[in-house]
């Protein structure tokens, strides 16, 4: 009937219709009126069709309607991802979002075309076919005559309304962080109503910032009851019959190098010299499928998942830890299965011959990147040593020759924040792509590639690991952003003067500043079945394969590659549209985890009077002040000019610099500056700062009791924190 109904309304010769001419066109029974009825209502809900002037109908597309995924930035400007995905991204002025929310399924309608006839980018949201979140979490606030929540996510300007909390387990008081239901929201120009459903306590209660950022993000914190017996019912070690139909490479000498405070051990390496210009490499990664059935209950909850989850003080993994930690986990000196790639390569770094097989390892040794940096700094001192320091020979051969083909130098420094048993920073800890982080990267890249082209080359269906090419518009603009800045720069659509570019940046001071912006101008990496390619590692070829522990699309390759018959049990689009969004979700809730905790060490070193000197440097003026990246802390703030008390600084848009009028003191996009922190603001998200060594002011008046919440108009909206750094929090230990 469904089938029935689309094939008409796809019809060349189909126009637009009301319900008694759908039943003649149709050919059914008019006692079938109230069944069609409903059916349409049902499209419509779901953006299948639409419903115009007359109440006739017809397929969205038709009258410019778009559904898709929305995906709101700080600043309230909308991005439409459309579900065909031979359209462009639609842009979403403020103004037209209407009630949509950051991730909810939208239904827009594509603005008029501009000069030239060409497709316009722009448009407007006219109804939201699907919530992504339904439930807010925000700061209880008390007015004079009602209560409201001040929603945690700056991405959402409206207040909620709420009646008086009942039955949630404990009192609420104003200040405190709850959980609250939303209720139905038709109108833009009124506050959304909802219903407080749960007191997580007072912001500054242990644990709270934490359990805020878990609801906010449908984090789950257990596993149903079912899943965690299907774990326990494997038992904890390798059985006899596990081994049949494996290669026993329990003699090579396997290693895992991670970091320091990892538990989940994806992969291993060994590597051997079988020629004077030949070595043999092993790459071992942990069979999952062995154990996570599809049609099983660890199936179902994995690909809920989608994929683990690293906030600062905890990891809420994808797999119940019976599996994740211990019986898929490659710990030394223990049997473990894996699904193995083995390489014959020559000494130069290129790939003679490639084999796929289930293996048996039993790892000598776990390493962690200090300890390999430091063995490959020195002569080596047996054996694993001598491998280490051949393997690091090899993997920077193979890097060069990855440059050489094309990649890009994307990279970032890492932060990593040490926390006590109270949750408070003790440590910002810089982690640099070092020498031994490249060891495994680049082994972890071969293998990834070898696998999608064995699926290419056999036509198995599976998901890939995509980074499509960037708009050109984009990099229209960022070329302008660039030459404005006096660096020479070409046509950016050809990959070899981006190498140019990205490699004349690494020695110029506004080097950074700019490399970020190139960040912002690419497209963001996702999971399709469809194979278009890494813009970012120059591979026609590529798929995720080696961390399944962490990542349901490595599960499904897995399968893929070597368990063809048996599938996957979900609609494979369907997964990979799945796994995409958890991805996304899971990179945000990282990010504001990690914000928490930064915005309280930074209230209280305000708190106390003395603040932190850090090294920032400057990436982007306004007429209002300037932007800094701050890398010891890993985000960006605002430096007020009413903060510089030197001098009248004035912005100058001709130069791009900020110019102090008595003193001629200059500020341009790369200065290198020491900042301290000047103001946090909690509810906006956002950290403004000062020169060090000017004076503190004076510390604002907290934001409790007013007569009534702030419209969308009032509220200031929060600055975005730098896409780079968010793709760097994201990226964990070989995510590509």
């Amino acid at each position: 009937m469904q089938e029935e109904l689309l094939r008409l309304l796809s019809r060349k010769d189909y126009h637009p219709s009301n319900v008694p001419e759908l039943l003649s066109r149709l050919g059914w029974n008019p006692k079938r009126q109230q069944e069609l009825q409903r059916l349409l209502r049902e499209f419509e809900q779901t953006g299948r069709v639409a419903r115009i002037k007359g109440n006739r109908y017809i397929l969205p597309r038709e009258a410019d309607l778009i559904p898709g995924r929305i995906r709101i930035n700080r600043q309230g400007m909308g991005f439409l991802q459309p579900e065909d995905r031979d359209l462009a991204e639609i842009m979403i002025p403020e103004h037209a979002t209407s009630t949509a929310l950051h991730e909810d399924r939208v239904l827009v309608r594509r603005d008029a075309p501009g000069g030239g006839g060409r497709e316009s980018t722009t448009g407007k949201v006219i109804r939201v076919l699907e919530r992504r979140r339904t439930q807010i979490v925000g700061t209880l606030q008390r007015g004079r005559q009602f209560l409201y929540v001040i929603p945690d996510d700056p991405r959402m300007p409206q207040d909620i309304y709420v009646p008086e909390p009942r039955d949630v387990g404990r009192p609420a008081l104003a200040g405190d962080k709850v959980v609250v239901e939303l209720q139905a929201w038709e109108s833009r120009h009124t506050n959304p109503e909802g219903e407080v459903i749960e007191v997580l306590g007072a912001p500054d209660e242990e644990g709270v910032d934490m359990l805020s950022v878990i609801r906010q993000y449908n984090l789950p914190l257990h596993f149903p009851k079912k899943v965690l017996q299907e774990a326990r019912a494997l038992g904890a070690a390798i059985q006899p019959g596990d081994l049949v139909g494996r290669v026993d490479c329990r003699r090579h000498a396997v290693i895992t190098i991670d970091p320091d405070d990892a538990k989940d051990f994806d992969d291993a390496l060994c590597l051997e010299r079988v020629a004077d210009n030949q070595w043999r490499l092993w790459v071992h990664i942990a069979d999952v499928s062995h154990y996570v059935k599809p049609g099983t209950e660890l199936d179902a909850e994995a690909r809920r998942r989608g994929n683990s989850t690293y906030l600062v003080d905890r990891v809420i993994p994808m797999l119940p830890e019976a599996l994740s930690n211990e019986l898929c986990s490659l710990k030394p000196e223990v049997d473990r299965l894996t699904k193995c790639v083995e390489f014959l390569m020559a000494a130069d770094g290129r790939v003679l011959q490639t084999k796929f097989y289930a293996a048996v390892i039993h790892s000598q040794r776990r390493y962690n990147y200090r300890e390999v940096l430091a063995i490959l700094q020195r002569p080596p001192e047996g054996s694993l040593e001598q491998m280490l320091h051949a393997m690091n020979d090899l993997a920077q051969r193979i890097r060069r020759a990855r440059y050489k083909a094309g990649s890009l130098d994307l990279d970032f420094p890492e932060t990593k924040i040490r926390l006590d048993d109270h949750g408070k920073i003790t440590a910002i800890e810089k982690t640099e792509n070092d020498i031994s982080h490249q060891l495994v990267e680049e082994y972890m890249l071969l293998a990834n590639e070898a696998v999608a082209t064995r699926l290419m080359s056999r036509h198995i269906p599976a998901i890939y690991r995509v980074h499509e090419e960037p708009e050109e518009k984009r990099l229209r603009e960022y070329r302008e952003e660039v030459l404005a800045c006096k660096v020479p720069c070409g046509n950016l659509r050809q990959r070899g003067e981006v190498q140019k570019l990205l490699h004349r940046l690494g020695a110029l001071p506004t080097g950074p500043a700019l490399k970020i912006g190139f960040l912002r101008s690419l497209m963001r990496a996702r999971y399709a079945v469809e194979p278009l390619g890494h813009y970012g590692l120059a591979k026609a070829k590529y798929t995720h394969f080696t961390s399944p522990i962490r990542r349901y699309a490595d599960l499904v390759v897995h399968r893929a590659l070597f368990h063809q018959g048996q599938g996957n049990g979900q609609s494979l689009p369907e997964t990979a549209a799945h796994i995409s969004d958890t991805e996304r979700n899971s990179a945000d809730a990282e990010r504001d985890s990690k914000d928490a905790k930064l915005f309280a060490f930074l209230t209280a070193q305000l708190a106390s009077g003395r603040p932190q000197v850090y090294p920032a440097m400057v990436t982007s003026l306004r007429n209002f002040g300037f932007f800094v990246d701050v890398p010891g802390l890993a985000m960006s703030g605002l430096v007020h000019l009413s903060t510089l008390h030197d001098d009248l600084y004035v912005f100058d848009l001709q130069r791009n610099i900020i110019l102090g009028k008595r003193t001629r003191r200059m500020i341009q996009v790369g200065d290198r500056l020491s900042v301290q922190v000047e103001k946090v603001d909690r509810f906006k998200k956002q950290v403004d700062f000062k020169l060090a060594g000017e004076p503190q002011a004076r510390p604002s008046a907290p934001r409790r009791e007013k007569s009534a919440p702030p419209t969308s108009a009032s509220r200031p909206k929060a600055r975005p924190a730098p896409p780079w750094r968010q793709e760097a929090r994201r990226s964990k230990k070989r995510q590509a």
